[in-house]
Parts: structure tokens; sequence; C-alpha cells
């Protein structure tokens, strides 16, 4: 089988780009259907307004039902079908850009999808995670191609809170190490090919990046200023993460958050900080080398490195087994891995990475 690379059709990134919109949707349609949450709506629509206006679009705006469920897929398509959208834009969260990719795939009309968070790498993908109403993951749905664009305000962005940042970092983590595992396995991807060594080596820089600036970056924004390490994370988080993943791969970490979802407890954490403890225990899983420095860099940052953090108070062998159940089922991405995983040995190297981030946070005081 052929390797591939596959990628959004342009990406943007940059302070007050938010303002430009117009200018960009207008390039693949007339009638927007705008997919926002309240609070976008609250945050954003004066300039939204002024840059539509000043292209001359008249938008359709609905306000996003909370969850990319299915049921709220075809209900924004039927919208989209009956005012004659001929583009989708996606503002906000993981969720709404995945929700926004979905309907441009039901209605096969452009999707411009603009985060208003650096929370995960879904912006540049050619897929979307779907959920049960209740939050539950369902499955994974995959597009014939990937956004026409993605836009990112930087100046949004580092406005946004803290931890959604830091939750991108967390998912970002994942990238190399699921990369590393695919190619090992020689994997078929996310994108339907074999890992490229273009993929392999986003994801590498992605790993590198974020050793070297997510500290930085972090502190950054703490103090409310918009560093080039803060315009490097974003990137990071986005960009090289989301190119990493799609076209080097998916394994453990990420199938052993989509088994956290059998935790109602952790339906409160950000998907990247799930994603954050499932990389600790693919690496237990692996016996890899990273391992303390990955520990060291979670506990540096604020990701959580223990079941009490992701809000599990019960983490007896017999939930945990469920958990590893879940991850391991045919259709996740756990057998990517080069060697074989049982729901056994899954839940044993999550209970071990609690244990190991307990020792991380002990000595880290």
């Amino acid at each position: 089988m052929a390797r591939v690379f596959i990628s959004p059709s342009k990406y943007v990134q940059g302070s007050g780009e938010l303002k430009n919109l117009g200018s960009y949707v207008e390039t693949y349609g007339t009638t927007p259907l705008v997919i926002i949450s309240k609070g976008g709506v609250k945050r954003f629509a004066d300039i939204l307004k002024a840059s539509f206006d000043e292209a001359q679009i008249k938008p359709v705006v609905d306000q996003f039902g909370g969850e990319c469920s299915q049921d709220e897929i075809d209900r924004l398509s039927g919208l989209a079908y009956t005012s004659n959208c001929d583009v989708i834009v996606g503002i906000g969260g993981g969720k709404i850009c995945d929700s926004a990719k979905a309907v441009a795939a039901a209605q096969d009309i452009p999707v411009v999808v603009v985060p208003t968070i650096a929370a995960t790498d879904a912006p540049c993908s050619v897929l979307s995670v779907i959920y049960t109403p209740e939050g539950q993951f369902k499955e994974y749905q995959y597009f014939k191609q990937n956004p026409n664009l993605v836009l990112m305000d930087t100046e949004v962005i580092a406005k946004s809170p803290l931890r959604l940042t830091v939750s991108g970092m967390g998912d970002a983590l994942a990238t190399y190490f699921e990369a590393r595992a695919c190619k090992r396995s020689d994997a078929i991807t996310c994108n339907g090919g074999h890992t490229t060594t273009a993929a392999l080596g986003l994801a590498k820089l992605c790993f590198d990046n974020l050793m070297q600036y997510g500290l930085k970056a972090k502190t950054a924004l703490e103090a409310g200023a918009r560093s080039e390490a803060v315009e490097t994370i974003i990137e990071t988080n986005t960009l090289l993460s989301g190119l990493g993943f799609e076209s080097a791969g998916l394994a453990g970490a990420h199938a052993i958050h989509n088994g956290m979802t059998a935790l109602p407890e952790t339906h409160g954490m950000y998907h990247g900080e799930k994603v954050a403890f499932g990389t600790i225990s693919q690496l237990v899983l692996e016996d890899a080398p990273e391992l303390d420095q990955v520990l060291s860099f979670d506990v540096a940052v604020g990701l959580p490195v223990t079941f009490k953090q992701l809000g599990v108070t019960d983490a007896s062998y017999d939930r945990i087994l469920e958990v590893a159940r879940l991850a391991c089922t045919d259709n996740d991405t756990l057998h990517n891995m080069p060697f074989e995983v049982t729901p056994d040995s899954v839940a044993n190297a999550m209970l071990a990475a609690d244990a190991l981030g307990h020792k991380a946070l002990n000595n880290a005081q």
C-alpha cells in the first residue's frame, strides 16, 4: 500500500486574522452557515458582522448544540440545505470544528474552520470524532478532503483560558509517540495509507517544540503576553500535531482516551488532558526511554498524571479493565502498536502510569 500525506488546503495564523474572515470565506461561497456557540456570539458578533459586511456576505448563524453527535450534525446539515448555504464556517472549539467538517461533507460544500482555542489537533484533520448525545465516544467519521481553510487568530487564542492551551499540548504530546508506533508496526494511518517520512518528521518536530517552548509559552500566557513561544505552541498544537497524527497515525494514547469515556467522572476533563494520561500509559506499555521526560513535562505544565487528577477516585482494577476493553475494541487504534495488546496489559499499564504519576508529583514538591 502507498504512503499517503494529506493536509488542509490553506493554514493561516496571526494576530487579528478573525477580522479578515469575510475576505477568506468569499473565496468559497456567498451564503455561509456559521456554527458558533452562544459565548462565541457574545465575544465575536461585532467583529464577524463587520467582516462579513465588508465582504458583502450574508451569513446564516446558528448556535451549536454542545455535542458533536450525529443528531446535531443532521440538524445542522438540514439547516444548511434549507438555507441554500454554499460554505460551512465553524468558529469555536474542537467539537464545533468537527461538526462543521461533518456538515460540510454531508452537503458536499467547502468548510472554513476557525478555532478560538488551541486545545486539540482537530481543526486540520479530514476526520471528525463523533460522540453520543451523552458524551461517550461513538466513532470516527472520515471525509474525502481536509478543510479548505484553517484560520487561527492568535490574539483570540491567547485570551482563551490557559488550561485549554495546556490541554492542546497534551493532545500534541501524543503525536510523535503514536506516529513512531505506527511506523514500527507499518500500520495503516487515518488517511488510509502508510506513514510518510514527512509526517514522521513533523511529528518529531511537534515533540521537540513542546519540550523547548511548552513551559515558556505557558509562563508567557500566565503573564498575559503573546510571545514567539506562544505562537510556536499554537502552531504545534494545531498544525504540526494535526498533520502528524493524520498522516503518521494514531496508536495507544488516543485509544486509551476513548476508553476513558466509559468513566463518567472524566467527561468534565478536556480531550488533551485525557490523551496526556493515555500517552503516559502508552509509554509504560512500550517501556519507552522518554517516559521520565514526559512525566516531568506534564507535571511542569500542569497536565494530569494520575487518575485522581482526572477526577477518578475509584480506580479499581475492574473499573480500569472496563476502560481497557473499550480501548482495545477492533475499530480503535491500540492495535497499531508494534506488539500484541490485551485489555489486561492495557489496564496494568494505566495503573502503573497512575503510580508513576504520583511519584512524579511527589518528586516535584
